[in-house]
C-alpha cells in the first residue's frame, strides 16, 4: 500500500506568521499546527515533522513503533529549548497516517486539536478527537456540538507535543480500503468551515493536490481567522513496494530544515 497525497498551507489573511507545517510521502503524511500563544510555533511544528519525517521513509511501524519514534522526534523540542531558554514552552499538535507493518494497514497518530478525516464511498467520518477544553464541555453533555463550533474558548487545547517526556500521543490502526481518501487539516480549515461542504468538496474534486488547494481557498473564503493547512492522500493498494523517497514539505516547514534534510538509512 502507498499512499497519494498533497498539502497546501496559507499562512491565512490575519496572521503574519505561518506556523502549521505539514510533509507528504508514499508512506505518510502529517499535519502540525504550532501551539499558539506559546513561543515560535512555526519551529515547534517544523522541527517535529522534520525528524519525524527523516526516520520515515524506511520503516513499518506497528502502532508502538510508530508511537516511540513521535516521542523520540518530541525530544528535538526539549533540545531547541535547552539551547535556547527563549523556546521554552513552544509546543505543536499533530494528525498523521502512515503506512503500517501489515498489509493495507494505516496508523492514524493524534494529539491536540488538528483533525483527520476518512471519506469511505462518499461517506466523511471524523476520525480523530480533538484534545481541547471545547470538546471536553461536549463529551460531558455541557455544551452541543452546534454551540461548540463557535465557543470562544475553542481553540484552548488540552494536549499538545511540547518536548516534555510526559507529553503524549494517541496512535490507531485502521484497515485501509482502495479508494479511501484522508482529509489532515489545521483548525484554522474545521473552525470555519462546516463538516457537510468538506465532504462535498472531497467527493467531487478528484485531483488530491486540487482537492487540498480547494479546501485550504474554501476557509480563507469562510473568513478563517488562522493559518490553513489541508493535507489529502488517497490510499491504493495496487503497490506494496516503493523506492524511499524524501517527503514534501508545506508551510513553516519548507522554510525550516530543508537544507539539513536527509533520509536516515541507518533506521532501515
Amino acid at each position: 500500500m502507498r499512499l497519494l497525497a498533497a498539502a497546501v498551507s496559507d499562512v491565512g489573511l490575519h496572521r503574519s506568521v505561518n506556523q502549521d507545517a505539514a510533509f507528504t510521502a508514499p508512506w505518510g503524511a502529517v499535519v502540525a499546527d504550532g501551539v499558539g500563544g506559546g513561543p515560535a510555533g512555526d519551529l515547534a511544528s517544523s522541527s517535529l515533522l522534520h525528524r519525524l519525517a527523516a526516520t520515515g521513509a524506511y520503516r513499518r511501524d506497528d502502532s508502538e513503533g510508530l508511537q516511540e519514534r513521535i516521542l523520540v522526534a518530541n525530544w528535538e523540542l526539549s533540545a531547541h529549548a535547552a539551547r535556547d531558554p527563549s523556546l521554552v514552552g513552544m509546543a505543536t499538535t499533530l494528525t498523521g497516517i502512515f503506512c503500517g507493518a501489515t498489509a493495507n494497514t494505516l496508523l492514524l497518530a493524534h494529539t491536540g486539536d488538528s483533525r483527520g478525516y476518512r471519506l469511505r464511498r462518499g461517506v466523511l467520518t471524523r476520525m480523530t478527537r480533538d484534545d481541547s477544553y471545547v470538546q471536553e464541555l461536549v463529551d460531558q453533555g455541557i455544551l452541543s456540538l452546534a454551540d461548540a463550533a463557535s465557543h470562544p474558548r475553542r481553540n484552548i487545547i488540552t494536549a499538545s507535543l511540547s518536548g516534555d517526556e510526559d507529553d503524549v500521543v494517541r496512535v490507531t490502526r485502521h484497515e485501509a480500503e482502495d479508494g479511501d481518501r484522508w482529509l489532515l487539516c489545521s483548525d484554522g480549515v474545521t473552525d470555519y468551515v462546516p463538516e457537510p461542504y468538506l465532504e462535498q468538496l472531497l467527493v467531487s474534486v478528484a485531483d488530491p493536490h486540487d482537492a487540498a488547494d480547494a479546501v485550504v481557498r474554501l476557509a480563507l473564503r469562510a473568513g478563517t481567522m488562522d493559518n490553513v493547512t489541508a493535507v489529502v492522500c488517497d490510499t491504493t493498494t495496487d503497490a506494496l513496494d516503493y523506492a524511499p523517497s524524501a517527503p514534501a514539505f508545506t508551510g513553516a516547514a519548507a522554510s525550516w530544515f530543508v537544507d539539513d534534510f536527509d533520509l536516515d538509512v541507518e533506521t532501515a
